[in-house]
């Protein structure tokens, strides 16, 4: 049999058959790979990086929760707390994850909120809302961080928050936690607001800038110093916060603790306040107040207003703030838990008089008959001797003006002494005219000298003081150079006004007229009336009181100080702010101790005589000057500036009349109080401050946080 003959189609078929076969090797080859790969990839996965991956893991379902610290105290020089701390139960919403919910939910969850917490829905959703936002309301938006929980309700009863807690799945995005808030124990009755401050919560901005800076102790749920000594002393006062991890569910609920890291409490502030001292005279300020009010003003025929007023009690060898206090004021405790627009509103209100608006440091009155010592110490040390006689008449002509009297009548040919004593305004428009006729009758001479003026710098006024509050205001000495520049600023207004005649009162209209062409003319009347502390010359009482206490000590001007000494939480002295010197009064010794001698007479025989009848002036040696700055449109500002050897007293009234009439009998219970005086008799175990004079230890912390007082000064 022949062999069979497989043509090309035979040899075709084997070919195929191979070609397959390497095909399906190939894919096979590429599954192999594809599987030996992926399961290489779970090995490492699981077993090489198993653990760092099981932790990435278990940190998306643990979040990072900030413990704010506590707050240091803030106590007064004998240790008692003028503010503290307590716990309040605060309910807040985590709005990252509300924002997960649908439109509805957050709606039910919120009207749910409001219902338990005793809130409107609307006033809920207002909190939430970042304020600067559209819709923002200020006082009642959230200026804070925009990545904290949001607090809504703040010392809600402990039932509504156990409620909240036992309840997550009714109150998803919801806290409810304990936290420490400021307390204001108020020992006797101390308000203190504006010496002490208060706090708001940290803003965007504030918390962006700490981030970039590195600061730990500030994070978007931290609350700041936003006035007086909480804000000066902020980064001492606030701490460093502690970390808390804790496990959540998808829901947000926690379910318990990862970790902690603790936080350090805040350190504790002491103070040169006296706390007996503060009761005494925020008392005595707003009794004078309330009876100035009650007070018919001959002037205007009606109830003076006393809108305002201030007190400053100094140490006056040290520039130690004792005492301040300052109306109107306001409850710093209305700041906690957040505040209101209509709180805020009212806080800024002119109507309510500015109650945020410190009056003794903040505060710019003209000085009236207190400025009449510096004037003194002027012309003593400018060629007037203490032999000088004028003549105190019951009026001084200058120009086409009679200026007169306010307080004295005419008593002839005196000293700088009883002129100082009875107030004589006459006696003081001579001796400024005197030296206006001598260095600067040209009225467009600026640079011309001015002793009266130098002196008044000398004394610090024009310029702030440098006390550890913020926000001093600096006075005005007015003076040729501000009067030019008064000049320029307003001549537009003016010039226009006498341009077009539409001046609203006749006095308004020639005003406008002679400011237009004559308004940089520094005068014999801008002379005189400055020479008596009237005019566009003003003064903060902090300045009057600074000038007064180096009066009293020789001539050294203190920068006021409110800060003793930093403290830690465990009682270990951190800073002592020790009393410093910013300058020497450029006048003689024998000038500043004839003034001294001269106020001494004051309140023995002349305008404050008749409100210290039977006070032990000659065991207490106080000296004192009385003040009545007359204000166009407005009533008098009562004045009573006072000091010994260890204290300075000013008070100051606005709209309130004279300064003996209305300010002087509440002077005299401040230096009563000071000195434990009942009658003619002094008795220190009685007074204010033991043993009489401010105590220069600081008190002691102890380790179960009993503050106990400082020794008693011998």
């Amino acid at each position: 049999m022949a062999p069979r003959d497989s043509g090309p189609s035979g040899r075709m078929s084997a070919a195929a058959t191979t070609k397959s076969r390497l095909r399906l090797i190939v894919i096979q080859a590429l599954v192999f790979a594809l599987f030996a790969t992926l399961f290489a990839r779970l090995y490492y996965l699981q077993v090489v990086g198993g653990e760092e991956y099981h932790a990435q893991a278990a940190s998306q379902s643990v979040r990072e929760v900030v413990v704010q610290p506590q707050r240091g105290l803030i106590v007064d020089d004998m240790g008692r707390p003028l503010v503290a701390n307590r716990t309040s139960w605060v309910v807040s919403v985590d709005r990252a994850m509300l924002d997960k919910m649908s439109h509805s939910q957050r709606g039910k969850l919120i009207e749910r909120l409001g219902a338990v917490v005793g809130q409107k829905p609307a006033t809920i959703r207002q909190r939430l809302v970042t304020c600067g936002e559209s819709g923002s309301v200020t006082g009642t938006c959230w200026n804070g961080s925009p990545y904290q929980p949001v607090p809504v309700a703040s010392d809600v009863r402990q039932g509504v928050a156990l409620r909240i807690l036992e309840q997550p799945e009714d109150y998803p995005s919801v806290v409810a936690e304990q936290q420490s808030v400021r307390a204001y124990p108020q020992p006797f009755g101390d308000n203190l607001a504006h010496v002490l401050g208060y706090l708001s919560p940290i803003t965007a901005q504030e918390y962006d800038r700490a981030q970039k800076h590195g600061d730990r102790s500030l994070n978007g749920a931290s609350s700041v110093g936003r006035a007086g000594v909480e804000k000066q002393y902020d980064a001492w006062l606030r701490g460093m916060p502690g970390y808390k991890r804790v496990a959540v569910d998808s829901m947000g609920r926690v379910l318990g603790n990862s970790s902690e890291v603790k936080g350090q409490p805040g350190d504790t502030l002491v103070t040169s306040i006296d706390a007996k001292v503060q009761g005494v005279v925020e008392k005595q300020l707003a009794q004078t107040i309330k009876l100035a009010r009650q007070t018919y003003d001959p002037v205007t025929h009606q109830n003076y207003k006393a809108d305002s007023g201030a007190v400053v009690v100094m140490d006056a060898k040290s520039g130690r703030i004792i005492s301040m206090a300052s109306q109107p004021t306001y409850d710093p405790s209305v700041w906690v838990g957040g505040i209101t627009k209509k709180q805020l509103a009212h806080l800024y209100s002119d109507a309510a008089g500015t109650p945020l608006l410190s009056r003794a440091t903040q505060g710019q009155f003209a000085p009236g008959s207190t400025w009449k010592p510096i004037m003194t110490v002027g012309a003593l040390n400018n060629g007037f001797t203490p032999q000088t006689r004028l003549d105190c008449s019951s009026g001084f002509q200058v120009g086409n003006r009679w200026f007169k009297n306010y307080e004295s009548e005419a008593y002839g040919m005196i000293g700088f002494d009883r002129a100082l004593q009875l107030s004589c305004d006459t006696f003081f428009y001579r001796v400024g005219f005197h030296f206006w006729q001598k260095y600067g009758s040209d009225p467009t001479n600026v640079n011309a000298k001015d002793p009266l003026v130098q002196e008044a710098k000398n004394f610090g006024f024009g310029s702030e003081t440098g006390i550890d509050l913020p926000g001093e205001a600096s006075g005005r000495i007015a003076d040729r150079h501000w009067k030019l520049a008064y000049w320029k600023s307003m001549k537009g207004y003016y010039c226009s006004m006498d341009r077009k005649g539409n001046a609203p009162s006749a006095f308004l209209k020639l005003f406008a007229h002679e400011f237009c062409l004559e308004g940089s003319y520094y005068r014999a009347g801008d002379a005189v009336n400055y020479s008596i502390g009237q005019g566009d010359t003003i003064v903060t009482p902090l300045q009057l009181a600074r000038a007064y206490a180096a009066l009293s000590n020789g001539g050294t001007l203190w920068k006021p100080q409110i800060a003793k000494a930093i403290v830690s939480a465990d009682g270990k002295v951190l800073k002592r702010f020790t009393p410093r010197a910013t300058g020497k009064v450029d006048a003689s010794a024998s000038s500043i101790r004839y003034v001294n001698q001269a106020l001494l007479g004051t309140p023995k025989v002349g305008t404050l005589a008749w409100k210290f009848i039977d006070f032990p002036l000659d065991t207490v040696h106080i000296r004192g000057k009385t003040g009545s700055a007359e204000v166009y449109g407005k009533q008098s500002t009562s004045w009573v500036a006072t000091f010994d050897d260890n204290y300075v007293v000013v008070m100051m009234v606005t709209q309130a009349g004279t300064g003996s009439g209305t300010s002087g009998p509440a002077v005299r219970k401040i230096w009563e109080a000071l000195y434990g005086i009942k009658g003619m008799n002094v008795d220190p175990a009685h007074a204010a401050i033991p043993g009489t004079v401010p105590p220069k230890d600081l008190p002691t912390f102890m380790k179960d946080g009993s503050i106990l007082p400082p020794a008693r000064e011998d």
